[in-house]
C-alpha cells in the first residue's frame, strides 16, 4: 500500500534544501506543498467501510480484499506561493508569487527559488533550490489505498469489522494500515426484518496508516534522518439497502473526521544557510486535518460465497471502493 511514499520520495531532497531557509520557511512551504496529499489520503482511506446495512447472521462472517482511489481535482495540483510570506525565499524570476506545483503537481518549467542568508559567522549568502516536483516526478490523479477487511455477525443485529494491511517497506518507505468498526442494523428490530425491502443501519469506523521514510543526506549531516506520518479517520454512517437474493444496491451519508500529522524526524547539522554549523532535532512537525459530510452509492453482487462490492463517494476528493467478497 503506498500512500505519501510517492511524494515523499520526490520531495526528500528539495525538503532538505529548504532547511537552508530556516525552519519557518521550510514549514510553512511543506504545510501547503503536502496539504492536499494529506487530505486526500485520509479521504481514500476512511472509503469502503461497508457494502450494506443488512447485519450478518450470528457468526456470519465476510473477508474482502479492497481497492480504494480518491480523486485528485486540477485546483489540489497548485497552490499559490507569495514571497512576502517568507523570510527568505524570493523566486529567481523576480516574481512576487507564482503558482508553484503540490504533491500533486507539476512545475513546467522548473521552477527555481533563491534563499538569502545571513550565517553565523556575519557572512551573506544566497543559495539556489528547485522547488519539488509532485509525487515521483509525475502528475499523480488519484491516491491509492489497499487492505484487507474482515467482517464478523454478532447478536442482535450487530456487526464487528476489522480492517488490516501489513508492514510494507520498499525503496526505504515503510507503510502499516489498521482500523476497526462496529455496524447495526436497525430493521433487526422489526419482527419481519427479514422479509423487509430494505435494511437500515449506522456503522462507527476507525483507521489508522502510518508511513515513514529514511532520507538520504545532502545539505545536511546527521543521524536517523525520516519523514513520519500518521494519519487517524473516524467515520460515522447511516446506511440503507436493499435486501435481496443476489444483487443489493446501498446508499450511505457519512460524517467524517481526521488527521494527517508529518514530520521531518532526526538530528541535522545544517551546511549552509542560517543555521550552517548548527545542530536542529526534529525541525518539522505539519499537520492537517478534515471534518465534514459526504455521500456513497454503491452495489454489491453475491453468487455462492462470492462476490464483487463497488461504491462511489461524493466529497472533498471524490473516492471509488471495489471490494472482492467472500464469506457466509
Amino acid at each position: 500500500m503506498c500512500i505519501l511514499a510517492g511524494s515523499q520520495l520526490s520531495a526528500q531532497n528539495s525538503i532538505q534544501e529548504l532547511l537552508t531557509a530556516g525552519v519557518e520557511d521550510t514549514e510553512r512551504f511543506m504545510t501547503s506543498y503536502f496539504k492536499p496529499g494529506a487530505r486526500g489520503a485520509l479521504y481514500a482511506v476512511n472509503a469502503g467501510w461497508y457494502n450494506s446495512a443488512k447485519a450478518k447472521k450470528f457468526l456470519g462472517f465476510e473477508i474482502s480484499v479492497i481497492g480504494n482511489a480518491a480523486f485528485v481535482d486540477d485546483d489540489k495540483k497548485s497552490f499559490l506561493l507569495k514571497t512576502s510570506d517568507y523570510n527568505n525565499i524570493r523566486f529567481s524570476s523576480g516574481q512576487n508569487e507564482m503558482q508553484v506545483a503540490t504533491v500533486f503537481g507539476i512545475n513546467e518549467p522548473e521552477i527555481n527559488v533563491l534563499i538569502d542568508y545571513t550565517a553565523p559567522d556575519g557572512s551573506v549568502g544566497t543559495a539556489k533550490i528547485m522547488l519539488p516536483q509532485g509525487a515521483v516526478n509525475q502528475s499523480l490523479n488519484a491516491v491509492p489505498a489497499a487492505f484487507v477487511q474482515g467482517s464478523i455477525g454478532l447478536f442482535k443485529g450487530f456487526e464487528f469489522k476489522a480492517r488490516f494491511a501489513p508492514e510494507i517497506e520498499y525503496d526505504d518507505v515503510t507503510t502499516n494500515l489498521y482500523g476497526a468498526g462496529i455496524q447495526y442494523e436497525f430493521t433487526s428490530l422489526a419482527p419481519a426484518d427479514k422479509v423487509l425491502p430494505v435494511a437500515i443501519s449506522g456503522l462507527i469506523g476507525y483507521t489508522h496508516f502510518d508511513a515513514k521514510y529514511d532520507l538520504d543526506q545532502m545539505l545536511v549531516q546527521g543521524n536517523g534522518a525520516n519523514v513520519n506520518t500518521s494519519l487517524n479517520t473516524l467515520n460515522f454512517s447511516g446506511i440503507v439497502s436493499t435486501n435481496l437474493p443476489v444483487i443489493n444496491f446501498y446508499g450511505g451519508l457519512n460524517y467524517m473526521t481526521g488527521n494527517a500529522k508529518s514530520n521531518l524526524d532526526g538530528t541535522f547539522i545544517l551546511l549552509e544557510g542560517e543555521l550552517e554549523g548548527q545542530t536542529v532535532k526534529n525541525p518539522i512537525g505539519i499537520e492537517n486535518s478534515i471534518d465534514g459530510f459526504s455521500a456513497t452509492l454503491g452495489f454489491n453482487l453475491k453468487v455462492g460465497f462470492a462476490g464483487l462490492s463497488a461504491s462511489y463517494s461524493f466529497q472533498e476528493f471524490d473516492a471509488v471502493s471495489v471490494g472482492l467478497n467472500f464469506g457466509i
